[in-house]
């Protein structure tokens, strides 16, 4: 498959050819802010088991969503209260990811079928990946590296030769850097799952009644 080089070119040509393999249901491979990632469409069942078996991953695992804006996120989960609503303001786009729970009427299966009432999202960095997500709509993101492998920080050529993808977007060596910091949240309130880039003072700051794991 194709490998382009984002260094190259312009930015909307590319964007058009991601939104172009998307929508007609494949996978394909682009920079986030610390490490390569498949991207698929969020509402595309078979695109979305697709890039589980690219990842050979066990069944059940739900895939992550990247979302555009909060005003994204606002239209595909439900009971997002004013803390919630706070920490999207103070901390997207960057490395908070929210577990949320999906509006009832969505048809998407992120690999769990439909048996989890919680989907994780974030709204990422990336400059390429934002301008994709602001035409796409949702997407469904799982790291490049195979389940349990540290993040993809360079492509290998060798590598997309293998890889059943559309087209592998490369912008050369990424830097390495934090995970997500992971906050559930239900009607009971808030909850860090994980602690990551974002510290839970700097969290607590924005939403007090931030509870530990």
């Amino acid at each position: 498959m194709p490998r382009i080089d984002l260094k190259q070119g312009e930015q909307k040509k590319h964007v058009a050819r991601a939104l172009k393999e998307l929508r007609d249901g494949y996978v394909i491979v682009a920079p986030l802010e610390h490490g390569y990632v498949y991207l698929a469409d969020a509402f595309s069942h078979y695109s979305v088991r697709a890039m589980h078996v690219l990842r050979k991953d066990a069944d059940g695992i739900a895939a992550q969503v990247l979302a555009h804006s909060a005003q994204t996120v606002a239209g595909i989960a439900r009971d997002i209260s004013d803390e919630t609503n706070a920490l999207m303001a103070e901390f997207w786009p960057g490395l908070l990811s929210l577990n949320l729970k999906p509006m009832r009427a969505l048809t998407w299966d992120l690999g769990d079928d439909t048996e989890l009432d919680l989907f994780s999202v974030r709204v990422p960095k990336s400059k390429f990946v934002k301008a994709i997500l602001k035409e796409s709509g949702p997407l469904a993101v799982a790291s490049a590296s195979p389940a349990g492998q540290p993040p993809m920080l360079k492509i290998n050529r060798t590598q997309v030769k293998e890889w059943d993808v559309a087209v592998v977007f490369d912008n050369g060596p990424l830097k390495r850097g934090p995970s997500s910091t992971v906050v559930e949240v239900s009607t009971s309130g808030l909850r860090i799952v994980r602690e990551g880039a974002i510290s839970r003072d700097a969290l607590s700051a924005v939403a007090p009644s931030l509870s530990g794991r």
